[in-house]
């Protein structure tokens, strides 16, 4: 590789051509809404808010915003690359260029990792209506029924021909587990009292490594390990995927479902500035003083928690 391969206009060009390439994890537009931001923070008042259809008696009955929502507040992240000049000189293996593409897998991975951050602390963190965005008492609006969105399944209690442990369940307890999940989902009802999910049919199966082969079996899988029929391939009009996300090893019971195909999803992304990448190179004070170049990656990004309703805790004991 010649040092013309390696100037800072290159290097540039790289990273870029890298960046559109690999839009990183799958699931991300799935279990997420993308929201431009122009300012500090925005404010997501309207979640929670829809006005369902109503006989017309005296006029119009128009639904405003209620106090409740979240804000977002966009925080500055950055990643840098230092890169000495002498090692440019003497690259002929591709090595800096294989940083290069590595920084900007990494850059990719950003929304997987902010949002996996989220998925973690749902049982701890509150959403919009005040609760954990993972909770067994969710109450708003004219709906004042608690209702859960953080399921306990008792493997021990089900009817299967196979069993095996919380952390390592068997494919049928994985398949009715991730079945109570979705019904979950389903049941759920919004600010107005009315069902949220009714016309649901698509859901992604968010769990840890170790779980992963199970899950995948119970959902694709066309006879369980029992030789019974798996439902869930043949159900009608629902369509479930899974997901392995090793950010979430630290749960090694447990194990998220989401609503894929509503308009407003699950989680939030939020960003005011694109990805950029800056460069102090060549005849900068930079190489200069240090002999040296150094490429920036920087935005102003951040996420939230949007609709509870369609997401669920599932919890194996």
């Amino acid at each position: 590789m010649s040092a013309a391969a390696l100037s800072s206009r290159a290097i540039i060009g790289a990273y870029y051509a890298r960046l559109a390439q690999n839009p990183g994890a799958q699931w991300v537009n799935g279990i997420s809404n993308y929201f431009n931001s122009d300012q500090e923070s925005e404010s997501y008042k309207w979640l929670g808010q829809a006005p369902a259809m109503r006989e017309w008696i005296g006029g119009r009955n128009a639904k405003g915003f209620r106090d409740n929502g979240i804000t977002i507040t966009n925080k500055h992240f950055e990643a840098t690359l230092d890169v000495l000049v002498r090692d440019m000189r003497r690259d002929k293996t591709g090595q800096i260029m294989a940083r290069v593409n590595d920084l900007a897998d990494r850059t990719n991975a950003h929304w997987a990792s902010l949002l996996s951050t989220l998925v973690l602390n749902g049982a701890s963190t509150l959403c919009y209506d005040g609760q954990y965005f993972f909770d067994t008492d969710h109450t708003e609006g004219e709906n004042t029924t608690s209702q859960s969105n953080k399921l306990s399944v008792d493997i021990s209690a089900l009817s299967t021909a196979q069993h095996g442990s919380v952390t390592a369940p068997s494919v049928e307890e994985m398949q009715q587990s991730i079945l109570q999940g979705v019904q979950q989902i389903i049941s759920l009802k919004d600010d107005q009292n009315e069902p949220m999910n009714e016309n649901a049919q698509n859901f992604l199966v968010m769990v840890p490594t170790s779980l992963w082969t199970t899950a995948a079996a119970a959902v694709n899988n066309s006879i369980l390990t029992s030789n019974a029929i798996n439902l869930i391939p043949n159900l009608e009009n629902v369509t479930i995927g899974v997901a392995m996300n090793a950010r979430i090893n630290s749960w090694t019971d447990r194990f998220a479902i989401f609503r894929t195909d509503g308009s407003v999803k699950p989680l939030i992304r939020q960003e005011e500035t694109a990805v950029q990448l800056k460069a102090k190179a060549e005849g900068s004070e930079y190489e200069f003083d240090n002999d040296a170049h150094q490429y920036g990656v920087d935005t102003w990004r951040n996420v939230g928690y949007g609709y509870w309703q369609q997401a669920c805790q599932v919890i194996i004991i």
